[in-house]
């Protein structure tokens, strides 16, 4: 879980800087707890640097995406990321990774929706609240004070397409204002007369080309796919308009181009697709209901854990459009509450009071929706409660799925706040079907914790961890006041000078100071807390850093370069964190031998010249762990 984080300029300066600066960034937008970067490059190491950064939840490399998971606080890092890169620097960037035709939808879909998602939860939650007062006051609803709070709450939706148009024009690189004036002609309440007026029989055409009846209020690809459109139009048109009249004609044409044009060919097309989709999802639901309510109900959250699940808005949205109602979003809730339950499960069944605070705060959270702080922070990390959150929530949503449970107003971030969304007279069963799937997905989890646990040993691992780490804290400032820093034995044997090493390179000391280790145990630990930044193709050498800067060398054998790794395994890769005791390798003691090949292990510090002094330990065994060298600066 991450630490609380206040200096948020300092965490997105450290996150830049660990993958490879701001000439490495394509691109970065958000959503409520990530922050989602497209590198030119993949950094090895980047991972866990960013990993280690307090405030940082945890990292997800998906859909051609590295996704920084921090929690609430994402907004303030990411207003900060910001301003340390410029990301509208080239209309193109040969070097930007293109990726699979998947991953750049979802990640499109990310960049459009994810930075006002938060507006149409808002109105959603106020939809609810509409009709929570409707209930005990009916004649509320007749009033002016509902009709001024109801067209509040439907105006981002009324005017969805300018919103789409604003995120839409920062991914593709386009004008801004060139798309909103373009995706605000297709709100323009002329067009919804004109549309109505073909609905009702009259022909209308656009210089003899035939006009359609649809309407593009709360509509989503039908302006997504104009702003992409528009940002290979204006490309076009920048290079060819003379810079003096290009700020006036750019403009003229795009917006005379792209409005009929998506008038007469692109918006029909999009919205046929976008009906299309949300059709398929409700045959599913409508005639196997238990297995889309399953479906749902048990991979939802898988799906969030991998960052796509912005994907499935357009399904949703199309179905208010259509139908004035989603069962998908109700089986979303069910998803989230069940992880929800899950953790409040932990927390009544842990014994540890870091893992019940942990807890806590994630389970607040997820009160509001948001659940990835629960994830990552309890559910997956203990592997156990997650399954059964996925498993409670399946039950949970296929119990639903025999009472047409169905959502009525559109919630931006599905949870146990927007239960009152499936109130409805018309359909008076949808509200106890979701509120009998809610109890499950909450008690079930609950339940099964209690009986199966949820993985003491990792809780007891995890609390251990914290303690070492703090531990190893206090160690690494008192030798950092001393300007020292231990290097502890990677192995347990024999110790030997370098001068002993029967191999010219170690014992002239041409490859640094330390000493060497004769093995009695087939086990490589790491001797420290750092960085691995070097992995021998052979698996025979490992070079490590030390957060204090300390680079060692730890070369299992002497000429074992030759046995082409087959008596190692190795089980940490360059770039990789490790602490202290970690395992690095493991060999083969008796095949090396039976190779001709010394077992003898040099320890080298291989940054020598940074030191005054390496002192050395002069017993004549050592066991793993014990302190071995220390270098003084």
């Amino acid at each position: 879980m991450a630490e609380k984080v206040r200096d948020y300029p300092k965490l997105a300066g450290d996150i830049l800087e660990a993958v490879g600066g701001e000439e490495n960034i394509v691109n970065a937008t958000r959503c409520a707890t990530r922050l989602r970067l497209v590198l030119k490059r993949s950094k090895p190491s980047a991972k866990q640097e960013v990993n280690s950064l307090p405030g940082v939840i945890t990292v997800v490399e998906n859909n051609g995406q590295f996704q920084v998971v921090i929690g609430q606080h994402v907004g303030e890092v990411y207003d900060e990321f910001a301003k340390l890169v410029n990301l509208d620097t080239s209309d193109a960037d040969e070097d930007t990774p293109k990726g699979s035709i998947l991953n750049r939808v979802i990640a499109t879909m990310s960049a459009v929706f994810a930075p006002f998602i938060y507006i149409l939860a808002a109105a959603g939650i106020l939809q609810g609240a509409l009709i929570l007062i409707n209930l005990p006051f009916p004649s509320f609803e007749d009033t002016s004070t509902y009709q001024v709070i109801s067209f509040i709450s439907w105006a981002p939706f009324t005017f969805l397409p300018i919103f789409i148009a604003i995120t839409a024009s920062r991914h593709f690189k386009s004008n801004m204002y060139i798309a909103v004036a373009a995706t605000a002609a297709l709100v323009s309440p002329d067009w919804a007369t004109m549309a109505a007026s073909i609905g009702e029989g009259n022909s209308m055409n656009f210089l003899g080309l035939p006009l359609t009846e649809t309407t593009y209020t709360s509509s989503v690809l039908p302006p997504l796919f104009l702003v992409w459109i528009l940002s290979y139009l204006e490309r076009f048109l920048n290079k060819r308009i003379h810079e003096v009249v290009r700020p006036i004609i750019v403009p003229l044409l795009s917006i005379l181009i792209m409005v009929p044009l998506t008038l007469v060919v692109i918006g029909p097309i999009t919205t046929l697709g976008a009906n299309g989709i949300a059709n398929g999802y409700n045959f599913l639901a409508e005639y196997a209901p238990w297995l889309a309510g399953a479906i749902i109900g048990a991979f939802w959250q898988v799906i969030v854990i991998f960052g796509v699940h912005w994907g499935i808005t357009p399904l949703a949205l199309a179905n208010y459009d259509l139908y004035g109602r989603d069962s998908f979003q109700a089986y979303q809730t069910i998803a989230v509450i069940a992880q929800v339950g899950a953790v409040i499960g932990v927390i009544l069944k842990a014994k540890s009071k870091e893992v019940k605070r942990i807890g806590t705060s994630a389970g607040i959270t997820g009160l509001f929706g948001i659940t990835e702080p629960a994830i990552y922070g309890v559910t997956l990390r203990f592997k156990k409660p997650f399954i059964i959150g996925c498993i409670s929530g399946a039950v949970g949503a296929v119990v639903a799925s025999f009472f047409n449970p169905f959502y009525f107003a559109y919630a931006g971030l599905p949870g146990p706040l927007t239960i009152v969304n499936g109130i409805n007279s018309d359909y008076p069963m949808s509200i106890w079907g979701i509120l009998i799937g809610v109890a499950i997905a909450i008690v079930l989890p609950i339940i099964l914790i209690q009986i199966f646990g949820f993985g003491e040993d990792a809780a007891a691992q995890a609390d251990s961890s914290v303690a070492a780490d703090k531990k190893d804290a206090k160690a690494e400032a008192s030798a950092a006041e001393n300007n020292e820093e231990v290097v502890h034995a990677p192995l347990s044997g024999k110790l030997l000078t370098l001068e002993q090493v029967p191999d010219e390179v170690f014992s002239s000391g041409a490859m640094g100071k330390g000493l060497a280790i004769e093995p009695n145990e087939n086990k490589v630990y790491a001797p420290f807390d750092g960085t691995v930044v070097m992995v021998a193709p052979t698996k025979h050498a490992i070079g490590l850093r030390s957060n204090s800067g300390a680079e060692v060398l730890i070369h299992v054998g002497l000429d074992t370069v030759k046995l082409d790794g087959s008596p190692f395994t190795l089980h940490v890769k360059e770039g990789d964190r490790v602490k202290k005791g970690d395992v690095l390798s493991e060999f083969d003691s008796e095949a090396i031998e039976a190779a001709g090949v010394q077992t003898i292990t040099p320890i080298i510090v291989t940054n020598p010249a940074n030191y005054k002094e390496i002192i050395i330990d002069d017993t004549e065994t050592t066991t793993q762990g014990n302190d071995l060298l220390t270098v003084v600066k």
